[in-house]
């Protein structure tokens, strides 16, 4: 048992050894924060134990050092006196808070082979941060105005996350929530979308709104809306075509056939008799049997209704600023209706489970043609879907 301990003692002396190596390459390497979050994550799980005395020495080493770093880096970035370094030495001040709040609770540290506690110099960067936030609040504001006024729909885009970010560290600053919706506005690519009727024949309405219903379409884009109705005040730069070309129906098709099953069917038995006709008896004295085949047919008389409809069409994209096609894709649905049912004369006997299956059914009436066009539209539906997905902007 004891050399158990002693090796249970040596594996965690192991694991603590090499903790404190990654620990020290981390501050080697000028990895500073990383070595901070190590140590401190070793000392929050007991700080008085003596493998973690190491710990305490580079965690001092690593907060002096980088907060020497920080400090030497915020009075280059304030001598170049350049306001788009706001962000940068903002975020410093409060690299510099966190690494004080993060070794704060663990305080004090008092590490034995120092013979001292540990020396951990903190300042208050409260002044700094609030005055350093403003300006990088002012940086964010003024670097969204540029880019407004570029007057671009991809700057637009750039200035509402700007400004989404600047609301992030300061909500309501001036006049933020009307720039974002300005910038949201003028950076959404608009589109059109019409359906064009070209063959002569009739579409239903209800097709109509479903294919021009583009909640259901799952686009989800944030900078693209599809309008299937113009509105008052939007410059639409794309526009969508849907154009129905051709809309063929056949006829109503009714067709029958016959055809004729047969099949050898057990029908009872028979007793076994010898070459004189009489019965044959097993060993007990009991009439042997045999099992009797009959052969049986039946006619099965099919009858078949059937009617398809063909739409076709294309979908086109236009730029409306300039007045010329961008592109074509072709579109075409077929949707058939079938139906057959049956009945049979004869012995039932001969049927198969398909012949039985087909006597269940019985007549339906046929599709009207408007509801004919609407199934096969629902076909257009997924591949004109299909197509603006894959050309989304």
């Amino acid at each position: 048992m004891k050399a158990f301990y002693l090796l249970l003692f040596a594996a965690l002396l192991s694991i603590s050894c090499n903790s404190v190596k990654r620990t020290q390459k981390f501050v080697a390497q000028g990895d500073y924060n990383q070595a901070i979050e190590l140590a401190v994550k070793k000392l929050q799980k007991d700080k008085g134990a003596k493998e973690y005395d190491a710990h305490i020495r580079v965690l001092e080493e690593a907060f002096l050092k980088a907060k020497d770093k920080d400090t030497r880096h915020l009075s280059f970035l304030k001598k170049e006196n350049n306001l788009a370094n706001a962000k940068e030495i903002y975020y410093t001040y409060l690299d510099l808070q966190s690494r004080q709040n993060l070794i704060r609770p663990l305080l004090p540290l008092y590490s034995l082979s120092m013979g001292r506690k540990a020396n951990f110099v903190f300042s208050d960067y409260s002044d700094d941060l609030l005055n350093t936030k403003e300006d990088y609040v002012k940086s964010l504001y003024q670097e969204a105005i540029v880019y407004m006024q570029r007057n671009t729909k991809q700057d637009y885009r750039s200035a509402f996350n700007v400004l989404c970010e600047l609301d992030e560290v300061k909500p309501n600053y001036k006049d933020v929530h009307q720039l974002k919706e300005d910038t949201r506005f003028r950076g959404t690519e608009f589109v059109f979308v019409a359906i064009n009727n070209q063959t002569g024949q009739f579409i239903p309405f209800r097709l109509e709104k479903d294919l021009l219903d583009f909640n259901t379409y799952g686009l989800n884009d944030f900078w693209t809306e599809y309008h299937s109705q113009r509105e008052n005040g939007i410059n639409y730069d794309l526009g969508i075509d849907l154009n129905f070309q051709t809309i063929q129906i056949s006829l109503e098709r009714i067709a029958d056939r016959q055809y004729t099953k047969k099949q050898r069917v057990k029908d009872g038995y028979d007793y076994r008799r010898d070459r004189a006709g009489n019965i044959v008896r097993d060993s007990l004295g009991n009439p042997i049997k045999v099992e009797k085949f009959i052969d049986v047919s039946a006619t099965v008389y099919i009858t078949t209704q059937e009617k398809a409809v063909l739409v076709g069409g294309t979908v086109i994209y236009k730029d409306l600023n300039k007045r010329r096609n961008l592109n074509s894709f072709p579109l075409s649905s077929e949707f058939v209706f079938e139906n057959a049912y049956a009945s049979f004369r004869g012995d039932e006997r001969a049927l198969t489970g398909d012949d039985r299956r087909i006597l269940n059914n019985r007549f339906i009436p046929f599709p009207n043609n408007e509801q004919m066009v609407f199934d096969a539209g629902q076909n257009i539906k997924e591949r004109f879907k299909e197509i603006l997905r894959d050309n989304s902007l």
